[in-house]
Formats: C-alpha cells, structure tokens, sequence
C-alpha cells in the first residue's frame, strides 16, 4: 500500500546525520498502543528525554521517536495524568497530537515498540516485513539484556544508527530463543480512565523497561 499523497515515505521527516557518501541516515522508532493518548505518548516522550540524557539532541545524531495508536484520537491531545507523569520525571509533553496508525508510519519505522501484544500483532498484520522489527517494550527489554553490548557496532565509530539497526537485528534473533517467563510479562497495561497513582506506576514501569533499551541502542549509559 502507497502512503497517501502529501505524507509520503520520500519527505523530510526532521534533521539526520548524514554519512560519509552524503545519505542521510536515520533510525525512527514507533511507539504503538490503543488510543494514542496514554502509554505510547508516555513512552514516547520518555524515550526522547533519555536520548537526550545521554546525546544531546538525537535528531542530530538520525533518531527519531514517534508514536500512534491502533485505535487513535487522531488529532487529541495527551491525557492530563500523562502529562503530570511526564512531568515527574523531567520530560517534556508540549506540542504532543495524538494519531491514528497508518500504513505510513509502519513502512518508516525501523523499530516498532507495542504496549501489549495485541497491538504488536495488529502491527504485524499490517504488513510491510513488519515482523522482524515489531516487539512489546517489555519484549525487547527482555532480548537487549541478553545481548552483548561488546557484539554491537561502537557508537562512536560507526554512529547511533548503525549500533540501532544492529541491536534490532540480534534481538530478532534471539525471540524464538527467550521466551517471556509468563504471559501477562510483555504487557503495559492501560491507565486511561484511572486515577494518577496507577498513571504513575505505568510511567515507572515504562520508563523501567526504556532504561535498558536507551542504553543500548546508544551505548552509553544513563547519568545519575
């Protein structure tokens, strides 16, 4: 399926770090789940906030951190309690819209992180060779931990974005090795409608799952 007319795969999607041969690099993450206007904006922008901990500004360096939503409020704001566990960790959630998740988005995307795996398998069923580069957050915490960090492209040498696309590539490897100790174990379960204390878990348990993941598609751990 082409991408609608106007929001094409070929436009220019933000700054990137351009190599050697003069081909603009990027590596783009999607953050998927339901309605767009909880856990994946939460995750989303707690992604950005760590990779600036630990690069500066990552568009400089070819990442780019979106989200979507299966069912999205396309067009919505964040929620108020996303907002307010945004907040407590130091990120930033002006400017946020909500959207619904298109073909487009999957197509662009070089990793797919879902907040369940019902959403990891509406993904998938989308098509594009989604599959290999589609994982529940908790999912790929599990796979990048039992990677070794020694195995993948030093950052500093071969830049952000080829370490990123190598750790993808060695945890898709890995998923039919490790399994998930129980079902329920690669979920994020939904905070919409529920009061600020249980927002405030799923923002722990996210940013929790994020940590090990930022570190290693940079290479350089978080500051304390």
């Amino acid at each position: 399926m082409t991408a609608p007319e106007g929001r094409g795969i070929a436009e220019s999607w933000g700054s990137s770090r351009t190599d050697s041969g003069g081909i603009t690099s990027t590596f783009r993450i999607l953050h998927v789940s339901t309605g767009n206007v909880c856990r994946s904006p939460i995750t989303e922008r707690l992604t950005r906030h760590a990779l600036s901990d630990r690069l500066g500004d990552p568009l400089t360096r070819g990442l780019i951190v979106e989200s979507a939503g299966t069912w999205g409020h396309e067009g919505a704001p964040m929620e108020a309690n996303a907002e307010i566990v945004l907040a407590d960790f130091g990120a930033d959630a002006t400017g946020f819209v909500g959207r619904e998740l298109l073909d487009e988005h999957v197509i662009r995307a070089d990793l797919v992180l879902t907040a369940t795996r019902d959403h990891r398998a509406q993904v998938i069923s989308m098509g594009h060779s989604a599959g290999l580069r589609t994982f529940t957050l908790k999912e790929f915490t599990r796979l990048v931990r039992a990677i070794d960090p020694a195995t993948l492209p030093d950052a500093r040498d071969e830049g952000v974005v080829e370490r990123a696309r190598a750790l993808v590539r060695a945890a898709a490897a890995l998923r039919g090795w490790l399994l998930a100790p129980s079902p329920d174990a690669d979920e994020v379960y939904d905070p919409y409608g529920a009061p600020i204390t249980f927002f405030r878990s799923i923002g722990d348990e996210i940013n929790q799952a994020l940590d090990p993941v930022v570190t290693a598609l940079t290479g350089v751990s978080a500051r304390h």
